[in-house]
């Protein structure tokens, strides 16, 4: 055999051994096989599992796609690392400083300047009195509504030239707070007389207790004959005041323009519907007394009187209740019986 001569046998062999290493040599797989896609498919596969090198390329393939994911933090962290910080904006530019000294005189305005006011007169003082003043005496002005303006305002007499002010209205009295004409001066002789008359014995009542009273009625009959219909009235002195079981409330008794007396009515109640009737009863309450300062029935106010006049018209009597059969000693008028529910026996 010559050396350096190729022959087709030559030529056949070595095409033979080139395909021998090739089919040796391993090769690259080119799809992606999950985990539980290559179980799945070695599964459904026998060739697969029975084959070394299906085996081989499978756990290669997932050995890379671990890595990849792994490897995919650290890459973004990596750059976000090496990204610069931006760069912060640039604060305004304020003076909020203040002054150490600020001059708030300067800041005040000027002081004005008032006018001096002129020197008022002090008043003379009245001599001491050296005698009691006569008929010829006249009163000073009342000063209630200012002097002698307000005495002209009050008066019933039209006012006198120059003592009144351009506009000016007659006021009336405030009986609230007002005393005006309390004391001023005595009633007529026949307003006296109507009001000091003596008692007539059947006006007079008893009570079942012995208290003999006259009724409210005859006050205000009283008065319309001395003063006549609408020269008299009774005025409030204040609030109506409502207590658990008793109402009470202040009147004045004003007889022809003038402030004759000042009582205090009171009037019991068991309801508080009855309150409005507990309230006109307490002003009659307080006309009674009232009455007491002009003289009106004073004698049943006399514990004389009262004993004569209880032995003369009166008489004390057993009586029983026809109900409850309970028997009590009660008062009456001579010329009186008792009222049911009471019978003499």
């Amino acid at each position: 055999m010559v050396l350096g001569i190729r022959t087709p046998l030559a030529r056949t062999i070595t095409t033979s051994t080139r395909l021998a290493a090739a089919a040796a040599a391993p090769k690259t797989a080119y799809r992606v096989v999950t985990p539980r896609a290559s179980a799945s498919a070695s599964a459904s596969s026998p060739a697969s599992t029975s084959t070394p090198t299906a085996r081989t390329r499978t756990a290669t393939s997932t050995t890379r796609t671990r890595t990849a994911v792994k490897a995919a933090p650290k890459a973004a962290a990596t750059a976000a690392a090496a990204k610069p910080a931006p760069t912060p904006a640039a604060a305004p530019d304020f003076d909020f400083s203040f002054p150490e000294t600020v001059d708030y005189a300067a800041l005040q305005p000027a002081p004005v300047s008032s006018p001096t006011p002129a020197p008022q007169a002090q008043p003379t003082p009245s001599p001491p009195l050296s005698a009691l003043p006569d008929a010829s005496y006249v009163p000073l002005p009342g000063a209630g509504f200012g002097g002698a303006l307000g005495a002209a305002a009050i008066s019933d007499s039209p006012s006198p030239a120059g003592t009144t002010m351009p506009g000016e209205v007659r006021i009336a009295d405030d009986w609230t707070t007002s005393f005006r004409g309390l004391s001023e001066r005595p009633f007529d002789k026949d307003v006296a007389d109507a009001l000091l008359r003596p008692l007539d014995p059947d006006d007079v009542e008893i009570k079942p207790d012995g208290l003999l009273y006259l009724p409210e009625i005859k006050y205000r009959r009283t008065l319309n004959a001395a003063f006549g219909p609408g020269g008299w009235g009774m005025a409030p002195r204040g609030e109506t005041h409502v207590g658990q079981r008793i109402v009470s409330r202040e009147w004045g008794l004003v007889c022809l323009g003038r402030l004759v007396a000042i009582a205090r009515g009171e009037q019991e109640y068991f309801d508080p519907s009855g309150i409005p009737t507990a309230t006109e009863a307490c002003k009659s309450n307080a006309l009674m007394r009232c009455c007491k300062d002009l003289g009106i029935a004073s004698e049943l106010w006399d514990p004389r009187f009262i004993r004569e006049f209880k032995a003369k018209y009166c008489t004390d009597a057993m009586v029983e209740h026809v109900v409850q059969k309970k028997r009590r000693k009660l008062w009456r008028k001579k010329n009186a019986k008792f009222e049911y529910p009471y019978k003499e026996v």
